[in-house]
């Protein structure tokens, strides 16, 4: 087994912890302009090491963001474009033979990065999509009997096209679980697209883009946001709301127990943002869209943006008949 070293980070404190996550998404909310409250979810993802679907229109920001969040954490970056000839190969690696010392020699695909970017995920067919589940579950890639750990922090973030566009394949659900949050940008207001004509000009919004925070701080925010208090009554919170996705009736399938725990995840890193030690009924709230709109199968036959649009409304329904603790 090929294990690279993993040195240890310090653990911030809550009020530091706080700071470079608002370092963070000042320099995202500069480079993608007109969304704060998207730029604060994606860090929220990153701190709850999860790995983020982006779902829009191509040209909206997803790849620029994506990059951005790579520059800003100086993680080393891979952006792997999904086609429909790509093969799996072409993304975990391959066993090259070496014919000085006639053997074979494993050689590192671009998955073997701190942060990937999977653009237009969907646009490989499904036995590449599914190249991605092992390093996405376990931080670790399978070949020919032998295990490659992936280098961390370790983050994969997907873009999306609208399964409506032709030349897609739809996610299968066991990859759309593995995602922590989907995300959707959508157009900037017409104010910020009026800025951006008379300020940007030719130039790229990462061109100078510096690093505010490095790899080991963020495994020493990850060490944290996992380590905050979830209340007993809080978990039976989260676990009620999940419970309710199952039990609706315009819901064919509700969320699974790897999105109740993904939900709590997001909620112990929100709580960060008010530098706190414990998680609210509020956190749980915040991240509850984000966490779980992708993962429930709806009755209705909407797909792209409507079926995004109408799982958000079920979950909004449901937070107003679920009791939350005080």
């Amino acid at each position: 087994m090929n294990q690279p070293a993993r040195a240890l980070s310090p653990t911030p404190s809550p009020a530091q912890a706080r700071a470079s996550m608002e370092r963070l998404a000042a320099l995202l909310s500069g480079v993608v302009q007109g969304k704060e409250r998207e730029a604060r979810l994606t860090v929220t993802c990153l701190v709850a090491d999860g790995h983020l679907l982006l779902e829009d229109v191509p040209g909206v920001g997803k790849t620029t963001l994506a990059e951005a969040l790579a520059r800003g954490c100086a993680l080393s970056f891979a952006r792997i474009q999904f086609t429909a000839d790509l093969l799996p190969a072409d993304v975990l690696g391959a066993q090259v033979f070496h014919a000085p010392t006639a053997a074979f020699n494993f050689r590192p695909g671009p998955l073997f990065r701190q942060l990937v970017l999977a653009d237009e995920l969907n646009r490989a067919p499904p036995r590449t999509q599914s190249a991605l589940l092992e390093a996405m579950a376990q931080g670790q890639v399978s070949l020919d009997g032998t295990t490659h750990l992936l280098p961390r922090p370790f983050t994969v973030v997907a873009t999306q096209n609208p399964v409506d566009l032709s030349g897609t394949f739809p996610l299968p659900d066991s990859q759309l679980d593995r995602f922590l949050m989907r995300l959707s940008l959508g157009h900037p207001s017409a104010e910020v697209e009026a800025r951006l004509l008379t300020t940007r000009g030719a130039a790229s919004p990462l061109q100078g883009l510096s690093a505010v925070a490095t790899p080991e701080e963020l495994l020493g925010l990850r060490e944290l946001a996992a380590g905050l208090h979830l209340d007993g009554a809080v978990a039976d919170y989260v676990v009620r709301l999940a419970h309710a996705t199952r039990s609706h009736g315009d819901i064919e399938r509700g969320a699974s127990t790897r999105a109740v725990l993904a939900l709590g995840r997001a909620a112990r890193a929100q709580a960060l943002w008010d530098a706190r030690d414990f998680v609210t009924p509020a956190d749980v709230r915040e991240v509850l869209v984000p966490c779980l709109a992708h993962r429930l199968l709806l009755r209705s036959a909407g797909a792209g943006a409507a079926a995004r649009d109408e799982a958000a409304h079920l979950l909004g329904e449901l937070v107003r008949k679920v009791p939350a603790p005080r």
